[in-house]
């Protein structure tokens, strides 16, 4: 059974290739315990600025300087022309030009919008400090460039761990100097691009925002723009417009052009841009629809045709630009559209204030089963759902059943309300377990609830209160399902597990093939919880293959010896991707926990070994 799907088999083999590079043993963790596991997304913190030092603040030509990587680099001050080869345009090509060009030709368009004294080194770039919960700043400093580049390219987006998207989440957001021999603006791109791709499209902006507009390079800025448009802070890209307004040469990125000059005081300039836009032979992929939305968002910077009407009946698919525009103006989508609409806008959809509770809550249960939003926050949802509409609608239903769950003074009624949202289905959506893994903390442990024990326990991992769910250590029976997320999800195990409860949990496997007893297997061996032996006969009798190595085994392998947790979360990506656990085997979660364990995030191995029994 495969990891990977065809298409991206293709680009992590790829990514494969330069997995053999020689992982350097220092810039390791400096963390010598795992860390509790996390309860709730940690919000991105604003990056503070960097004080003044004593020594003159480098030039943006010097902060733009390309590091080894071939990438584009933007920013830098242009030399003036030379007096003596200039030649003054006749007043008809002042005529013809845009503001822009006339602006450029004069030497008045401006270079940076940070004053220098202010402007940010790009030496470590990211969000989340090591202070904050971050990884060491040095941890990637000494890595082969093509390694740490084959694994951020070679990871396509979405995990099948709710676990594995928040662990490599956090890595991708630190504050990390980038590896040798790559800028640390083309680290800080293809960060952004991959937040992106996993749907942390505020994770993305926000590392975008760490680096100055002037010194983005074509990658950074790409994402920085696909990120502003999923977030719906189309303005958010106006800098990039002002100061790099060439930096692209297509329809969507004028009318993104246009807008910015509405936004910017020169209304007139947009109305009449857009306008020749919309009656152009011409214009790109654009059509009328994504032109008409542009104007009806630049009207709302007093364009003076706000009032531009927008059909839908002759529009066949959703695309991001229509999309982010549409909910950013609070426009009704029609159904037919979104019904056919991918992953992608259901992603979007769940952070985004403008639109529909219904469907935000839609978008927020993939966002939670995906690990994009924490538990709080998919409650906090509800929550809104509940105080707009009481309990109106299934919505409403869930929510009102939600509070029962919550705050009934009987157990007895809120484990009853916390069946009612699991519904009847043999395997419970993952994304309601999230949301009642709270509710789920609250129930006493004993035998009047032993029968709901295991998505009881499933339901408090996925939200990491380990803690909680120890407390029916007693009343789970070994070799049960619940017992079996115990074993590997409980910190501090004191006696390895023996092979008899492996073969108890084995004989109430009900899985395919026992895919779950492997997984188990799997997990308590990366672990470090069953001896060799008992690692050795499950792995004989059930065709595991623990022992046998690839190139990507051997470079996580490596990462977690020397302890350096960014690189084993990056690999572990790269080794995760797919869409459900299906494409997960026991030998990657072997790999992939025993390096977390090893580089110290051994909460976030333990949450990840459990989830494999839970929904494997």
């Amino acid at each position: 059974m495969s990891i990977f799907g065809s298409r991206q088999a293709l680009l992590a083999g790829a990514a494969l290739a330069v997995l053999g590079a020689p992982i350097a043993f220092a810039a390791g963790n400096a963390q010598s315990a795992a860390p509790a596991p996390a309860q709730q997304a940690t919000p991105a913190p604003s990056p503070s600025p960097t004080p003044p030092s004593a020594s003159p603040a480098p030039s943006p030509a010097e902060t733009a300087a390309p590091e080894g990587d071939g990438e584009e680099q933007g920013g830098g001050e242009p030399s003036a022309p030379s007096a003596s080869n200039a030649r003054l345009p006749t007043l008809e090509e002042l005529e013809s030009l845009d503001t822009d060009e006339l602006d450029e030709l004069l030497g008045l368009k401006p270079k940076y919008d940070i004053p220098k004294a202010q402007r940010r080194e790009t030496t470590r770039v990211g969000i989340l400090d090591e202070a904050e919960g971050g990884l060491p700043a040095a941890s990637l400093a000494k890595q082969p460039q093509a390694l740490v580049r084959a694994a951020l390219t070679g990871t396509q987006g979405r995990l099948v761990s709710r676990w594995g998207h928040i662990a490599l989440r956090r890595a991708l957001a630190s504050r990390l100097a980038a590896p040798s021999g790559m800028s640390g603006v083309e680290f800080a791109g293809l960060r952004a691009q991959l937040l992106n791709r996993m749907g942390e499209f505020s994770a993305a902006r926000a590392i975008a925002q760490d680096v100055d507009v002037d010194v983005w390079n074509t990658r950074l800025a790409d994402a920085a723009v696909d990120s502003y448009i999923a977030t719906g802070d189309i303005v958010g890209a106006c800098p990039l417009a002002v100061l790099r307004g060439g930096y692209r040469d297509d329809a969507q990125w004028d009318a993104l052009r246009s807008i910015c000059s509405a936004y910017g005081g020169e209304s007139g300039r947009a109305r009449n841009e857009l306008a020749r836009m919309r009656n152009a032979q011409s214009r790109g992929d654009l059509e009328d629809i994504d032109v008409l939305l542009a104007q009806r968002y630049a009207g709302a910077a007093g364009l003076g045709n706000s009032t531009v009407t927008i059909e839908w009946d002759d529009v066949d698919e959703l695309t991001p630009w229509r999309y982010g525009l549409a909910a950013a103006l609070g426009m009704d989508i029609p159904d037919r559209l979104l019904d056919d609409a991918g992953p992608y806008y259901q992603r979007v959809s769940a952070s985004l204030p403008s639109l529909p509770l219904a469907l935000r809550v839609d978008g927020a249960r993939r966002a939670a089963r995906e690990g994009i939003f924490s538990s709080a926050a998919l409650i906090d949802l509800y929550s809104q759902a509940y105080a707009a509409g009481g309990n109106e609608g299934s919505i409403g239903t869930d929510a009102a059943q939600l509070r029962t769950a919550y705050v009934d003074p009987d157990p007895a009624a809120r484990v009853a309300a916390i069946r009612a949202l699991w519904g009847e289905d043999a395997q419970i959506p993952y994304d309601r377990q999230v949301l009642t893994a709270y509710a789920a903390a609250r129930i006493p442990a004993g035998d009047q609830f032993s029968g709901d024990a295991a998505p009881l326990i499933a339901a408090m991992l996925a939200a990491g209160l380990d803690l909680d769910a120890a407390r029916w250590s007693d009343v789970v029976d070994e070799g049960d399902a619940g017992w079996g997320m115990l074993a590997v999800g409980l910190p501090n195990a004191k006696q390895p597990v023996s092979n008899n409860a492996i073969d108890s949990f084995s004989d109430n496997d009900s899985s395919t093939g026992r895919a779950r007893t492997g997984l188990l297997v799997a997990g308590l061996a990366g672990l470090g919880r069953i001896s060799s032996g008992t690692r050795n006969t499950w792995d004989r009798e059930l065709g595991l293959e623990l022992g046998r190595e690839t190139a990507w085994s051997k470079a996580i392998g490596r990462a977690g010896e020397v302890r350096n947790a960014a690189l084993v979360s990056l690999l572990m990506g790269l080794g995760m991707q797919g869409d459900d656990w299906s494409r997960m085997t026991p030998r990657h979660l072997y790999y992939i926990v025993s390096a977390l364990r090893q580089s110290g995030l051994e909460a976030e191995a333990r949450m990840i070994a459990a989830e494999a029994i839970a929904r494997g």
